[in-house]
């Protein structure tokens, strides 16, 4: 089993969800098999209580388990089917080690971070690993790792010395730990800053990891300069600095990864029994992620929710309607629209955007009205409803809620005058 570890620095949401996918569609696309585990530092058992805009929506796996939007990602990029116990959070992992202490499998020793919590993150993660996740149901022969958070995060302290500790006992040759890390550019004169990176992985060494790859973020390429510069004070080689700057869509990700030699390094770093070059199955990716940026035609839809301050809270209801555009040749035009800007005491106190709201909601293609708890938005979502059975646009409610609003709707048109 090979382990691949994925840490970030200098900011949380730099895009290691996207890269350590990214790396495990390579790896499958190169035939290998890859599972993946995500590690949430916070003390919360999972993810099922957080409100939507602490850290996006809840993604509920197969088994029931609610979790972090990280591990829709990778069931998306690598057509897998993960399980509650691929998110790892403080919270589970105490709970699991204070009920073998309360059952006294400890034999009475004094129960600490180190080593009784580092232990149990290692057994986690090298049992999780063994566990089938494919349609095949064999063990997979790649692990990807996410530690959430930053690096230098008290929170995640223990989760880090548990690779260090990890990293010996599963030998150099079977893990490898990428850091993920943010390079920013000044906008009066464009010059891309290294320091923060520098420092990051100055904060990483001194904790006992060291990166065999610095991922760098930004908003373009990296120049060489910079990229020298990296190498230079990070302790690696020129080509162990990887950029992946904005793109227009995550599919050009591992199209990135792969122009940069990412497999030929891993052949070599892991001893892994793959080509130099990319297989077919890539070839198909690479060509999907062209395709998707050359669509000219658009479908608009509007997504009537009341979480849309942060688009995080509905990403997979994007990425399916992604999807399912671009299976028909179509770019996505997501329009999200806060159900409460359709109500009438939007218009009463910001009229500009009750009407910017209802402008959007009349010239989609479709209308989606996605989950949500509580009473506020509801009316605007039954006004959205509405609009689309008079006006006969189609429409797609997520729960049973939103039948009972198109019903309520229907009552309030027909029998009530």
């Amino acid at each position: 089993m090979k382990y691949i570890l994925v840490t970030g620095g200098v900011i949380s949401g730099i895009g290691k969800g996207i890269i350590a996918s990214s790396i495990g569609t390579i790896l499958k696309a190169c035939g290998l098999r890859v599972t993946a585990i995500k590690i949430d530092p916070y003390i919360n058992i999972d993810a099922g209580t957080f409100s939507p805009y602490e850290h996006g929506e809840v993604f509920v796996l197969n088994d029931g388990g609610e979790v972090d939007l990280d591990l829709g990602n990778y069931e998306r990029f690598l057509d897998i089917n993960l399980y509650k116990d691929n998110n790892i959070t403080t919270g589970k992992l105490y709970h699991h080690v204070i009920k073998k202490e309360r059952q006294g499998d400890y034999l009475g020793k004094t129960v600490q971070v180190v080593p009784h919590i580092t232990d149990a993150v290692q057994e986690w993660v090298m049992t999780q690993a063994m566990v089938p996740v494919d349609e095949n149901k064999e063990e997979p022969q790649i692990c990807i790792i996410e530690l959430g958070g930053t690096i230098g995060d008290i929170e995640g302290m223990p989760f880090v010395e548990a690779f260090r500790q990890f990293q010996f006992k599963v030998k150099k040759e079977n893990f490898c730990n990428i850091h993920v890390s943010l390079i920013p550019q000044l906008g009066a004169t464009g010059e891309q800053k290294t320091k923060p990176t520098q420092n990051s992985v100055r904060v990483l060494r001194s904790l006992g990891l060291s990166p065999d790859l610095i991922v760098c973020r930004s908003v373009t390429p990296i120049k060489m300069a910079a990229k020298e510069k990296i190498s230079m004070f990070c302790h690696v080689k020129p080509e162990q600095v990887i950029y992946i700057h904005d793109v227009p869509s995550v599919y050009q990700v591992p199209v990135l990864l792969d122009e940069q030699g990412l497999v030929k390094y891993f052949k070599e770093r892991l001893d892994l029994p793959i080509s130099d070059s990319a297989s077919h199955l890539f070839h198909k990716w690479r060509n999907m992620a062209d395709r998707y940026e050359k669509l000219q035609k658009t479908c608009s839809i509007a997504l009537v929710g009341k979480y849309t301050k942060l688009r995080d809270c509905y990403a997979s209801v994007f990425k399916a309607l992604e999807h399912a555009a671009l299976a028909i040749n179509h770019k996505l035009n997501l329009m999200y629209v806060d159900s409460i800007d359709l109500e009438q005491i939007t218009e009463n106190e910001e009229p500009v955007k009750f009407h910017e709201a209802w402008q959007k909601v009349c010239k989609a293609d479709g209308i989606l009205v996605p989950g949500g708890f509580g009473v506020r938005g509801t009316l605007g979502k039954l006004h959205a409803i509405s609009l689309a059975r008079t006006k006969k646009i189609p429409f797609l409610g997520k729960t049973h809620v939103h039948l009972s609003c198109h019903c309520i709707g229907f009552k309030n048109k027909i029998f009530i005058k």
